[in-house]
């Protein structure tokens, strides 16, 4: 219809205009900003892996300040317990106990991006508490039930200090639309940049250089449906998709080959089908984006990786060097999965 041809043209470019405004703030990181454009339209969550101060709440401050709603963080630690996202108790200035909302239900409808950060140091029962919310985008607290239609949770994983930590649970790590890696830019021009130009020395300058409210977080739902139902994926495109869900199950089948491993003893369990599904409302995304009203393998090459690797879990013997197998896997399945 010309109206949805039109309107997703508009959207189109506000979602351009959305990363111009996000690299004023975030340099360097040109691939990852384009990933969570392709995870606000896909309407799914994000986990963030990186070392420390390579700009990861710099770009979710930014990404909060360019679609408008509410933002809250909250610091993991092992004495964090669920209702410590839900409730906030202490002494007021009578003297007296008091409870009042916690950082996901205080702000209700209009809690539209929640950063959870260092979330393997909370406890698996705030895990329990995420993997709800996250779900359902609604959880229960003061004797109702409270619903956030427009939110967006964003988790960073520590991976460098392992003391005092709990592994996320794979069902939890099954909600997450993507896992992005945020590392320092390789190029010693933006290098310099960041440590000599005072412009990236003042975030709280820096996020207001960004210009607010660029993608209305109260319509970005209606209009990743409208994305979904109208970016079409031909028989051959699906096929395509049903064979490297396949090679994340038995790699082996279709060539794949890893120096020092046993292929058939590697996988404990393949992409999950609710994985594979994210994985396509990505790919749709992507070719919306890029201007195409159809999925091409190229669209789902580029979120294969992000939205899958995470989702493959290898037999215990193989898990301690996931870190060096699990990249070179997924180019394998890549390059061995014939292309249409």
């Amino acid at each position: 219809m010309p109206e949805t041809d039109t309107l997703l043209a508009d959207w189109k470019e506000r979602a351009l205009n959305f990363e111009r405004e996000i690299k004023k703030a975030v340099i360097g990181l040109d691939y990852a900003i384009r990933q969570i454009t392709l995870a606000i339209f896909a309407r799914g969550h994000v986990m963030l892996e990186g070392d420390v101060g390579v700009g990861k709440t710099t770009l979710l401050r930014g990404l909060a300040r360019a679609i408008g709603g509410a933002y809250e963080r909250i610091e993991g630690t092992i004495d964090l317990m669920p209702n410590d996202l839900l409730y906030r108790t202490y002494i007021n200035q009578e003297g007296k106990p008091q409870v009042d909302p916690g950082p996901i239900v205080r702000h209700g409808e209009a809690l539209s991006t929640f950063f959870f950060n260092e979330v393997n140091r909370a406890r698996p029962q705030v895990h329990s508490l995420l993997l709800r919310v996250m779900a359902e985008r609604s959880v229960t607290a003061f004797n109702r039930e409270y619903a956030f239609p427009h939110l967006q949770v964003f988790a960073d994983r520590n991976r460098v200090e392992k003391e005092e930590t709990f592994e996320i649970p794979s069902a939890a790590r099954d909600r997450f639309l993507m896992e992005l890696h945020i590392a320092t830019p390789n190029d010693p021009a933006l290098q310099r940049a960041l440590i000599f130009d005072p412009r990236f020395h003042d975030v709280d300058r820096l996020i207001e250089t960004i210009r607010p409210g660029i993608l209305p977080y109260r319509e970005l739902g209606g209009v990743a449906r409208i994305i979904q139902h109208e970016i079409q994926a031909s028989e051959t495109l699906q096929r395509y998709a049903l064979d490297l869900w396949q090679a994340t199950r038995k790699p082996q089948q279709y060539g794949v080959r890893l120096s020092g491993v046993d292929m058939d003893q590697l996988i404990l369990a393949g992409a999950s089908a609710r994985g594979m599904s994210m994985m396509m409302r990505a790919a749709r995304a992507s070719a919306w984006l890029d201007g195409r009203g159809d999925v091409l393998p190229e669209d789902v090459q580029a979120v294969f990786p992000e939205t899958t690797a995470h989702r493959i879990f290898f037999n215990p013997v193989y898990e301690l060097r996931r870190s060096s197998l699990i990249g070179e896997m997924m180019e394998g399945i890549l390059q061995r999965v014939a292309t249409p």
